[in-house]
Formats: C-alpha cells, sequence, structure tokens
C-alpha cells in the first residue's frame, strides 16, 4: 500500500518533470519541458490552447511515451519504475474515459479492486466520495456513468483519483463544466489535501481560477515552459496574472478595420 512506503527525503520534488519531448506528425507538441513541483503545493499549470498542457501532463502521468525525457513523482521515475511511481498518484486526465454500465458506487468498486484495495475499504471509502461530491442520490436511483452530465462525470472522475489515496493529484481542466456549488466543494477537496501534505497540479484556462486557488503557478506555450514559480514570483505582486500570461504568451489584438462588418 502507498501509505506503508517510506517517505522521500524532504528535498524530493512531488512532481518532477526532466526534458519532456513529444513530436507529432513533425510538430513539437512538447518542447523539452522541465518543471519541479514542491510538495505541500497546489500548482496552476496554464497556457493557451495547443499549448502543450494535456500533452506535458499525459507524459508526467505515464499515459503518453516521451520520445525524450522523463518524470519523476516523489523520486520514482515514471518510466523505469511506473508502477510503483502511478501508486503515488490521482489523475484525472481530459476527456477521461470511463465504464459506461456501471453506477457511480459500482465503478468505484471496480476501480478500488484495480487498485488492490480491501472491499470493506472501498465501500467506506466510495460510500464518503459518493456522499461529499453530492453523487450519492444519483446512485440510490441506480443512475449509470452513460447517463451523467458533463460536470458529475468530472466529479466521479474525481472519486476514481482520490480512492486510493495517493499523494500527488493531476488534475486536467477538473472546473470545466461544473456548478458554482461543486466547484466550492472540490477546492474544498484540493485545499484539505493539500493541508494534509499532499500536492495538486491543475490545468486551466481561467486566470482567476489559478489566482484564487494556487500559491505557484506555470506558465506554457508553443511547447515550452515560459515561467514557473510562486504566484508573485511569476506575476509580480501588483500584476495581474492574465496580463502577465498575455504579456509572455503574444496575444494577437483585432485592428481597427477588421470585422467592421460586424458594427451596424
Amino acid at each position: 500500500m502507498v501509505n506503508d512506503a517510506l517517505p522521500p527525503p524532504e528535498d524530493v520534488p512531488a512532481l518532477e518533470l526532466v526534458g519532456l519531448t513529444k513530436t507529432f506528425n513533425g510538430t513539437r507538441a512538447a518542447d523539452g519541458v522541465t518543471l519541479s513541483v514542491p510538495r505541500g503545493s497546489l500548482l496552476g499549470l496554464v497556457g493557451p490552447n495547443g499549448a502543450g498542457k494535456t500533452t506535458s501532463i499525459s507524459m508526467a502521468v505515464g499515459l503518453l511515451r516521451p520520445d525524450s525525457g522523463t518524470a519523476r513523482v516523489l523520486g520514482v521515475d515514471m518510466w523505469s519504475d511506473p508502477v510503483a511511481a502511478k501508486r503515488l498518484l490521482g489523475v484525472l486526465p481530459d476527456g477521461l474515459s470511463l465504464p459506461e454500465r456501471l453506477t457511480g458506487g459500482e465503478l468505484l468498486t471496480y476501480w478500488g479492486g484495480l487498485r488492490g484495495l480491501g472491499r470493506d475499504l472501498v465501500r467506506e471509502r466510495a460510500e464518503e466520495l459518493l456522499r461529499v461530491l453530492e453523487l450519492d442520490g444519483a446512485d440510490r436511483r441506480g443512475v449509470l456513468v452513460a447517463e451523467y452530465s458533463t460536470g458529475m462525470r468530472k466529479k466521479i472522475g474525481l472519486a476514481t483519483a482520490l480512492l486510493h489515496a495517493p499523494r500527488v493529484l493531476v488534475l486536467d481542466e477538473p472546473y470545466e463544466a461544473v456548478d458554482p456549488v461543486s466547484a466550492r466543494v472540490l477546492t474544498a477537496i484540493l485545499r484539505r489535501f493539500t493541508d494534509g501534505g499532499g500536492t495538486v497540479v491543475v490545468s486551466s484556462h481561467v486566470m482567476a481560477l489559478v489566482e484564487r486557488l494556487a500559491d505557484r503557478v506555470a506558465i506554457i506555450a508553443r511547447g515550452r515552459m515560459l515561467a514557473d514559480g510562486t504566484l508573485d514570483e511569476v506575476r509580480g505582486p501588483d500584476t495581474a496574472l492574465e496580463d502577465t500570461f498575455v504579456r509572455l504568451v503574444g496575444a494577437r489584438g483585432i485592428g481597427e478595420e477588421e470585422l467592421s462588418w460586424l458594427s451596424s
């Protein structure tokens, strides 16, 4: 079990990406991505569409093999010892595929069996997760995952990531399509996780969310890491993160004559 493992030395990062590179059809989606995430932190990974966020996250958690480079979870190399590394991880990937013909409770029972957890422990944790994430009512009614809304699928996906009590959470757009009440519950869960010594990496397009949620931020564009550090180190003490993001990424404005036909 994960909790029985000897803890790594204090100076070992929770998650470390080292020179991760991936090319698709001649296009470099990730170009030597390097990032170190300290233990106990909540890092927001931000970037424009096509920046390489999902590619980098997929390589970091073992879903996509890099052309070069590696990733380490609490010092365990993802590609030389993937089983040990993945025991330490809870992952919510973008576009998560789930067994459709199960209820939420059945899915968590199945997931716990795959993780090697005892039946009683799985039942106890599953009931608590379903209740906290407000999925217990649907479970009592026998609602299948196939009938879940997008927001409900995000929540049951998070439950699968949390079920085995990981030390590091990597969540790709976890707040997307989640209503404000559920978003507040999700934030409380992540706060409790980091307060207990866990580490979270969250990717998002929403700068205000990252500013409110994260204590560290990393900006990626064109497959390269442009900046990372504490929130104030990256944005400055008197600058909005969105302004820093636009300056680093280089946003194109709209010329005065462009789309003039939209005006009445």
